[in-house]
């Protein structure tokens, strides 16, 4: 477990949890969702001296659920927010980069890897506390950020040191929700080397069913999605009816939150739309694929029945001929067989040329 001491110029990791909150800035209790489990009754003591409540229990159960998906509650003492993240899990990328030169399995590993692992914040006025799943990237990002913020060696982003709990959240949001740039590059390109097997006339006829399991992929982050702009939204309504403050500097900070909210909405909704495109664009591909199947079964049925009205007349010459009676005309010429054969020759490129000009054979567009 990391505890960190934030201020408006500082930022310092302590050796443990401190006896009382420190007079300028804040604490970030930063821990894995294990640590938390093991820690839980020494933060819930520390909370409660600094706050003078700890977490309920509904709440500590949240944020230690894997399965729990995005959303928002509060009390009179802290807010809680679980945010699901999307990342590319671990060789998602690396496995996929290959593909032109790899096998429709690799695709669906990719398909699979995607990391969906929530993230659990529980805010108070000041102390924020933050559940990441083993080896998120997220923390290590921010306590890296940080260090060179304070440093005044980090130039990415804001080179301000959030100054609130709230703030700090907010930028850890963002910085998952924009995460998933990297992750719509990648599924975009598993979708269109899918698209390209799947109507390319050597794949096999089990393609389908990985296009089928990327539409199902895209629900599931469609699902993501909405439960992570459920909880904004929920947390956007609570700032609303946070009591006013009269300060310059607090109405400032505050509406920079709103600010920062927003921003972190309209972020997910472009995420939102992206993924809606890409499960719209797998579901029309998956329809063109069924199309193209029948319509390839069509012309097979056709070449069939075109042989089969060439031969039909054929093989009625060849039965009247056949038959066992002695006054058939042509049987006992010794031109007869030619003379048959000739006809039936005729008959056949006549039909055949007459199949070719009404398009019923031959490559049609």
């Amino acid at each position: 477990m990391h505890v960190f001491q934030v201020g408006a110029e500082q930022f310092g990791e302590l050796d443990a949890l401190p006896e009382a909150l420190p007079t300028s800035g804040y604490l970030w209790i930063a821990t894995t969702r294990r640590e938390f489990e093991v820690q839980v009754a020494a933060l819930q003591a520390a909370l409660h001296r600094w706050a003078g409540s700890g977490l309920f229990d509904p709440h500590v159960s949240d944020l230690l659920n894997n399965q729990l998906p995005s959303h928002y509650d509060y009390t009179s003492w802290y807010d809680i927010l679980v945010f699901r993240r999307l990342a590319a899990g671990g060789g998602a990328d690396a496995s996929f980069v290959d593909e032109s030169q790899g096998t429709l399995g690799s695709a669906r590993r990719a398909l699979h890897a995607i990391d969906t692992s929530p993230v659990g914040f529980a805010l108070f006025d000041k102390v924020l506390i933050t559940v990441h799943p083993t080896g998120c990237q997220v923390l290590a990002f921010f306590i890296e950020r940080l260090k060179g913020q304070a440093r005044g060696a980090d130039t990415r982003g804001s080179a301000r040191t959030p100054t609130t709990p709230a703030d700090l959240m907010l930028r850890m949001v963002n910085h998952m929700v924009d995460s998933y740039l990297e992750l719509r590059r990648l599924l975009t390109r598993q979708l269109g080397y899918l698209q390209q097997e799947l109507f390319s006339p050597r794949s096999r006829y089990d393609t389908w069913e990985v296009l089928l399991e990327s539409r199902n992929t895209l629900h599931l982050l469609e699902d993501t999605c909405e439960d992570q702009r459920s909880a904004i939204v929920e947390w956007i309504d609570a700032i609303d009816e946070w009591p006013e403050v009269t300060e310059p500097a607090d109405r400032r900070e505050r509406e920079l939150l709103r600010v920062r909210s927003r921003d972190v909405l309209e972020h997910i909704e472009r995420v939102l739309s992206h993924v809606r495109r890409l499960e719209s664009s797998s579901e029309a591909a998956v329809q063109m694929y069924f199309a193209a199947q029948s319509n390839r079964t069509n012309a097979i049925m056709r070449t069939l029945t075109v042989l089969t009205a060439i031969f039909l007349p054929l093989n009625l010459v060849t039965g009247f001929f056949g038959m066992n009676f002695e006054g058939l005309p042509l049987i006992h010429s010794a031109r007869g067989f030619w003379v048959i054969f000739g006809v039936m020759l005729l008959v056949g490129i006549g039909l055949s040329v007459f199949f070719w000009r009404k398009r019923y054979i031959g490559t049609s567009h």
